[in-house]
């Protein structure tokens, strides 16, 4: 008894020490050694504003621990190890000496003349705003995006079975499923690796949420709250083969009480490849060709067209061409330009899924889908006066952007090049006034994704937001970042990108992305509320 009443006297002396009370709220109290700068100077703002609504940007669509899928080895370097940063923020062994053994980046990027695999101290070629196998997401750099203004991240647990395959390289399971549940395990992990940084359970920056009530109580403690969902191509393992789906029912059932046991509150039905619950939107150019062939391999069918409609219209499909990935003797399909939809909608599986999500006041996801299948989406949210609807990152027909305002979901745009970016939201301005919404972005780190080029004109240091903390160049060991030299290469570019639009597209659009956690909230709220 008398040795458990020292310990916690000793406890209690130690929180109050010199070095812990002056330590600001938003710094920790023991970070690693070595590791990367942070770069933003001054306090992170908290509570809400005059109408009691909170402030902050939005991240709609992130993979922070895309390491964990595609077999384990086609993201290099880990957002965060308990050995330090030289073993988080390094390449995959099949990269030395020269980088030539990136095959994937090599054959998505056209880039065959390798890399310098080094990442710390040096990360002389990496990561980079082209790469698309090493990562971006490492826990430091994520401060920096939340010390300049990111209030809402969506950590989209994701992984391809088919691509798993095909990928020489690989240490565990091609099961998408599989690989979710442990990406899941291990963004607690990282919640659990940040806390400790600042004086135990709770203390630190990065807070899983799994209510709009808990993400609102985060955000105004001025952390950053941090949504499970899911982008997958095989949900729950639905997916078909010559048209015969390989799951039912009770199995999206089992699946969606396993996810919402886990702490995921959306889920994207169908990506990239047609399955057992929806047809997608098509990809286009190269990187459209290479994934028609893989659907082939996947499901046995190419992608089938239609003529559109309506006015919505799916991408454009890229040509298939000479590839690899299937035999000599297979001939792919030569497509009409004047047929741009999937034949293929929201399946009666589908419908079920959809409605099952409702049941459990879960946000779907329609981006991916096509534009048959999201109009039975949207459909189906009208029909029940359904407000969970996102659209993260750009990927559904803009033209079903009101609709989903009518029913009070939330949209985000592509962390495109920002002048793309401060484009697309200037089109559709006159509908945030129209509904009083904010607007988020998916920067889809990690997503094997394009990111934004070297920038110009983007002056350091510059405050994040009107009044916000001071945002200097990011260093990390012996590399220095800068957007107008690197573009994104990594999450801890957001401010800087977020500065270039702001210099582009002025002050109020800052304001209106610094609306999006608003908004975000307001949308999971009215789901948690329907019935």
């Amino acid at each position: 008894m008398l040795l458990r009443l020292a310990l916690a006297v000793s406890l209690v002396i130690a929180s109050l020490s010199p070095a812990a009370a002056d330590t600001p709220w938003w710094e920790p109290v023991a970070r690693p050694a070595p590791d990367s700068q942070i770069n933003v100077t001054g306090e992170p703002f908290k509570g809400t504003d005059s109408q009691g609504r909170v402030r902050g940007f939005v991240d709609a669509h992130n993979h922070l621990l895309t390491n964990e899928g595609f077999g384990g080895r086609l993201i290099c370097g880990k957002p965060f190890s308990e050995q330090g940063i030289a073993d988080a923020l390094k390449d995959c062994p099949e990269h030395h000496p020269l980088g030539l053994g990136a095959i994937f980046e090599a054959v998505v990027t056209g880039d065959f003349d390798g890399h310098d695999p080094v990442g710390w101290p040096t990360f002389k070629d990496w990561p980079s705003s082209t790469t698309v196998s090493h990562q971006q997401n490492y826990y430091a750099w994520l401060e920096r995006a939340w010390r300049g203004g990111q209030r809402v991240l969506v950590q989209d647990l994701t992984s391809n079975a088919t691509l798993c395959i095909i990928h020489p390289f690989k240490d565990r399971s091609c099961d998408e499923m599989t690989s979710v549940r442990l990406q899941a395990q291990r963004t607690y992990e990282m919640q659990a690796f940040i806390d400790k940084q600042f004086g135990g359970t709770g203390k630190g920056w990065f807070r899983i949420v799994t209510s709009a009530e808990q993400a609102r109580d985060v955000v105004e403690q001025g952390k950053l709250a941090v949504v499970l969902g899911i982008e997958t191509s095989e949900l729950f393992g639905c997916r078909t083969f010559l048209d015969i789906p390989l799951c039912n029912k009770a199995d999206i059932d089992r699946g969606l009480d396993e996810m919402y046991a886990l702490g995921v509150r959306s889920a994207f039905l169908c990506h990239k490849f047609d399955n057992a619950l929806c047809g997608v939107r098509f990809d286009s150019g190269t990187q459209g060709g290479v994934i028609n062939a893989g659907q082939f391999l996947r499901t046995g069918q190419w992608w089938q067209t239609e003529a559109c409609k309506g006015p919505q219209q799916d991408n454009p499909i890229g040509t298939v061409g000479p590839n690899a990935l299937i035999p000599a003797s297979v001939v792919a399909p030569a497509y009409d330009p004047a047929k741009r939809c999937n034949v293929r909608g929201l399946t009666s599986l589908g419908e079920y899924a959809v409605q099952a999500m409702m049941k459990r006041h879960m946000m779907i996801e329609i981006d991916h889908m096509s534009v048959k299948a999201a109009g039975r989406t949207l459909e189906l949210a009208a029909q029940k006066r359904y407000p969970g609807i996102v659209s993260s990152h750009s990927w559904m027909d803009a033209q079903w952007t009101e609709k989903v305002y009518q029913l009070g979901g939330f949209v985000a745009g592509y962390e495109n090049d920002p002048g793309t970016y401060v484009a697309q939201a200037g089109a559709y301005e006159p509908l945030r006034r129209k509904y009083d919404v904010g607007l988020g972005f998916g920067s889809d780190y990690n997503g094997v994704g394009s990111h934004p080029a070297p920038q110009t004109g983007v002056t350091y240091p510059f405050r994040s937001y009107p009044g916000g903390p001071l945002v200097d160049r990011q260093r990390t060991g012996e590399r220095v970042w800068d957007i107008n030299v690197d573009g994104g290469a990594h999450i801890g570019l957001l401010p800087d990108w977020v500065e270039k639009v702001r210099q582009l597209g002025g002050d109020q659009l800052v304001q209106d992305m610094l609306g999006g956690a608003e908004s975000y909230l307001r949308t999971w709220s009215g789901t948690q509320r329907w019935s």
